[in-house]
């Protein structure tokens, strides 16, 4: 079952708020479902079989592991603090806006 998250998008700056990753943040690289990758964050690590034809070389490589998206909120940069998002009417154009300020997601 293919879900569609509608309040966070592709690029947006987020912050986990549990689990091994607490408090860090970074952007959404993509979106599969409920969960997310986030730019170098979850890290674990993989091991890789050398392949000669493909010019891949062995050995042990740090891979982006997906993120619940209800473990993760949008970062509000006015108010240095982690934010829910609500939606706003502009002209009959449905907009992101942060809820506690009201302001624009860019």
């Amino acid at each position: 079952m293919k879900l569609k998250n509608t309040k966070l998008r592709e690029g947006d700056e987020v912050i986990v708020i549990t689990g091994r990753e607490k408090g860090k943040r970074g952007n959404i690289k993509s979106i599969m479902g409920e969960k997310c990758i986030i730019n170098d964050l979850n890290l674990a690590k993989k091991h890789t079989r050398p392949n000669p034809q493909l010019g891949i070389t062995g050995g042990i490589v740090e891979k982006e592991m997906p993120i619940n998206l209800s473990n993760v909120m949008i970062w509000n940069p006015s108010t240095k603090k982690q934010d829910k998002i609500a939606f706003a009417d502009d002209k009959g154009k449905k907009k992101r806006v942060f809820r506690s300020t009201g302001k624009d997601i860019g």
